[in-house]
């Protein structure tokens, strides 16, 4: 693929760079924010915590320092951090760069995040703690299944698209229906217009071959476990925190926790971490390939062409 392919007209407000874990996303967005001036934007729901640099593959302290870097670390693992927020911090960063006339690339593997970001996304009011809490009583004390039953009986529509085992949106299902009286449904077609506008934006999308992407994904978790990530993993656990609480699934943590309790064998666990981060990256090709036609698939090979385009359109958008 040479630059004619790869360039599809002017470069926009901003530039997305998406794809599945381990395939070289945060390198290529450095280095577009190290042509341009940009600046680089998280858009992955779980590097947003500051608890777990390793244990989600951040970007290191030495490359923060290299170019601008927002959304990274800047929530507490304790907090219940929905896309919406993310949409307001991240309204909040474009205004920023848009301000110092730097170049917003956002990047991350988070395919709701980027729906959000170029599609807008609905506006559920806040849910009180009490009602949260209540709903996750029952979950722990009843179990996923009679908690989906309920739901049925509450909110039918909402029930019939969610699998009786899926504990989180099970429970936020039931919590916004009985917070509101309304569906999660209804508040799904009620949303805010998107951040950025269709044609407003370059956005590619990485997609390494599968057997090399699953060979990256392994030796990458084995790496991050080399670099201390069993012992974040355990200042984590000793907050004694929610377990439904998002950081707490980051892939790898659930079966780490195990591992530290004396439930699993190390290996065991990072067999559990590598599994869980594989079917993971299976599912966010499938997401961007049905939820964001927009977005350009290249190869990671091909991907510094992409950039060149991308930069030569940045550099000289006439």
């Amino acid at each position: 693929m040479n630059e004619e392919q790869v360039s599809r007209g002017p470069i926009g407000e901003a530039v997305l760079i998406a794809g599945p874990t381990a395939s070289g996303k945060s390198a290529l967005a450095l280095e577009l924010a190290l042509a341009t001036g940009g600046i680089v934007i998280n858009a992955d729901s779980m590097q947003v915590y500051r608890d777990l640099r390793i244990i989600t593959a951040r970007p290191t302290q030495g490359e923060e320092a290299r170019a601008p870097h927002r959304l990274y670390g800047h929530v507490d693992a304790a907090v219940n951090f929905s896309a919406g927020t993310w949409v307001a911090d991240a309204a909040k960063a474009l205004g920023e760069a848009k301000a110092e006339a730097r170049l917003p690339i956002f990047i991350g593997g988070t395919g709701l995040y980027f729906k959000a970001l170029t599609a807008g996304l609905s506006v559920v009011p806040p849910i009180p703690a009490e009602e949260r809490e209540a709903v996750r009583a029952r979950l722990e004390l009843n179990g996923a299944e009679a908690l989906h039953a309920e739901l049925a009986r509450r909110d039918p529509r909402a029930a019939e698209r969610l699998n009786p085992r899926d504990r989180t949106r099970i429970a936020r299902a039931l919590e916004v229906v009985e917070a509101t009286g309304r569906s999660l449904l209804d508040w799904h077609r009620e949303g805010q217009p998107p951040l950025l506008p269709k044609d407003s934006f370059r956005a590619v999308f990485l997609a390494p071959v599968r057997d090399e992407l699953y060979a990256r994904i392994d030796a990458r978790f084995d790496a991050m476990l080399g670099a201390g990530a069993l012992s974040e993993v355990e200042h984590l656990a000793a907050r004694h925190l929610d377990p439904l609480l998002p950081a707490m699934k980051a892939h790898g943590v659930p079966a780490l926790i195990r591992h530290l309790r004396g439930e699993l064998s190390l290996e065991q666990a990072a067999m559990i971490g590598r599994a869980d981060t594989r079917h993971y990256a299976k599912r966010q090709f499938t997401w961007f390939r049905h939820q964001l036609p927009e977005f350009e698939w290249v190869k990671p090979e091909e991907a510094r062409a992409w950039l060149a385009a991308i930069v030569s359109t940045a550099r000289d958008p006439d």
